[in-house]
């Protein structure tokens, strides 16, 4: 697979505060890579590196193996949003497109297309401020995407959508993907970066916790968890074999199994007096890996890597 963007023990200080210690990840063209981290971990640094909005003190970034940004060829949402309020949203569009030297008139047809798809059709002469949220999100979605970019950063691109438009994003993501685009998605939506992504990068206080391919991650870290519901004691079924902890919710007991246990062998360790109402057995979240490495409880080992 064709790499377009490597990042190569990347180091970053702000005075006596080293932000990134070392970190190295590539994404390649047409999958969806995600960084993800705590607040603080080191996410933004990285993207304003990649994007030349900040330097490194150490290490090396290349795009398709040269060092120098090829701006015309890169997308960019940032989180902080940065339309002008007071300029229509068609001049906005075509001036961003512009600046990315993309042919004016193509960009007009194909700004009419994506405001037409993501539901902002005659909204083109609206002025940025009369937007909702949600509509200066695709908005600017949209500028990201316009210039047909082969290299493409998303940081938090849900941010403000509902659900609807949340599955539009999700669409268009995956089709830029499919036609080769290299996409660098950031989100704290773990449930939309489980579903979407192909690899992911962890970082947590800047160094590296885990990069490999979503299954792989899943394999590795996601132990099974067995979700009974029912008139049930944590006293019922904490001492069956293979079985790290329980919680409780109500009528509901979550047994949390070791590694590596037989899913299948061990269903018949539960009591048969057990209330049963629904039973479920999946791997853990990605969602709980990353609170497990966001609160420090060590549940993964230290300095772990999964690679791809």
């Amino acid at each position: 697979m064709e790499t377009f963007l490597k990042v190569d023990d990347l180091k970053k200080s702000f005075k006596d505060a080293q932000v990134l210690k070392g970190i190295s990840f590539e994404v390649n063209k047409g999958e969806i890579m995600a960084i993800l981290g705590p607040n603080g971990a080191g996410k933004s640094t990285t993207i304003r590196n990649i994007m030349g909005i900040m330097y490194p003190d150490e290490g090396k970034i290349t795009f398709q193996g040269n060092t120098e940004i090829p701006r015309n060829k890169i997308g960019y949402l940032p989180e902080e949003r940065g339309l002008y309020k007071n300029v229509k949203v068609m001049d906005i569009l075509l001036y961003l497109a512009e600046l990315k030297d993309y042919p004016i008139k193509k960009a007009k047809e194909r700004a009419l297309y994506y405001l037409k798809k993501f539901g902002l059709e005659g909204k083109e002469k609206a002025s940025v401020e009369e937007l909702s949220k949600g509509m200066g999100q695709k908005v600017q979605f949209i500028a990201s995407i316009l210039h047909e970019p082969e290299f493409l950063i998303l940081d938090e691109p849900f941010s403000g959508l509902d659900p609807v438009s949340q599955e539009l994003f999700k669409e268009e993501i995956r089709n830029l993907a499919a036609n080769g685009t290299a996409i660098l998605l950031s989100s704290h939506q773990m449930n939309l970066v489980e579903e979407m992504c192909d690899r992911l990068f962890l970082i947590h206080r800047g160094q590296k916790v885990i990069y490999g391919s979503m299954d792989n991650v899943k394999k590795e870290y996601a132990n099974f968890k067995c979700t009974i519901k029912g008139n049930n004691r944590v006293e019922d079924v904490q001492g069956l074999p293979d079985v790290q902890r329980v919680e409780q919710k109500d009528e509901t007991v979550i047994l949390y199994l070791t590694k590596d246990v037989e899913v299948a062998s061990w269903v018949k360790n539960l009591p048969e007096n057990l209330e049963i109402h629904e039973l479920s057995i999946d791997r853990i979240s990605l969602h709980e890996i990353f609170i497990d490495i966001a609160t420090d409880k060590n549940m993964l080992k230290e300095g772990a890597e999964t690679n791809a």
